[in-house]
């Protein structure tokens, strides 16, 4: 039950961000498997403004929500800088259990705006989580390996202390939603930025 990785994120910068995507091989750390992958990852040390407009910072999506592991002491946060290190602690979750390999069958609407990830019942009546923009750390999207097509999306968020973090993940339906859920985050940070310096 391994994984192909898709995407990446880091908002660690004060600076303007886009996307850029190539493709390369990565090797897990689980069995030494080797994976075939296509990276897209978000440049937030980039000086040029892409001049995103408010409809492509602000996107609804369909999800299944699968699950999360919270609050990691940060000497664990710290061991998951890079994406394939997030990716190979989700697979060693999903195997030992603290993660299930496929969620349930309810629908969430999960919102991306300029002030961070929302995810809410399909008739928006609760909200079940929020993600504030300036407390996520990464976001990554990559294939779940069981063959249906069907992406996962991690979120890897902090607290307002920097002293513990949480990875939240949701399957998106393919590969297009999940890194179009990337794409309207990468562009919520790249209007907030911009906005801060105004």
């Amino acid at each position: 039950m391994f994984r192909k990785v898709k995407k990446r994120h880091s908002s660690s910068s004060s600076q303007s961000s886009e996307i850029s995507t190539k493709s390369k091989s990565v090797d897990s750390s689980l069995g030494g498997l080797s994976r075939s992958s296509t990276v897209a990852s978000l440049d937030t040390d980039s000086t040029k403004s892409s001049g995103n407009s408010t409809s492509e910072t602000c996107a609804e999506f369909r999800v299944k929500y699968l699950g999360a592991i919270e609050r990691l002491q940060f000497d664990m946060s710290k061991s998951l800088q890079e994406p394939l290190d997030l990716i190979n602690y989700i697979d060693a979750a999903q195997q030992d259990g603290k993660l299930p390999f496929v969620p349930g069958d309810e629908e969430m609407i999960l919102g991306v705006s300029r002030y961070g990830v929302k995810v809410a019942s399909l008739d928006q009546c609760d909200v079940l989580h929020r993600h504030p923009l300036f407390l996520i750390v990464r976001m990554l999207c990559y294939d779940d390996g069981l063959g249906a097509g069907k992406n996962l999306l991690a979120l890897k968020t902090t607290d307002s202390e920097q002293k513990e973090c949480s990875i939240w993940v949701y399957q998106c339906s393919s590969s297009e939603q999940a890194q179009s859920v990337c794409k309207v985050l990468s562009a919520s940070f790249d209007c907030a930025l911009t906005s801060d310096k105004s």
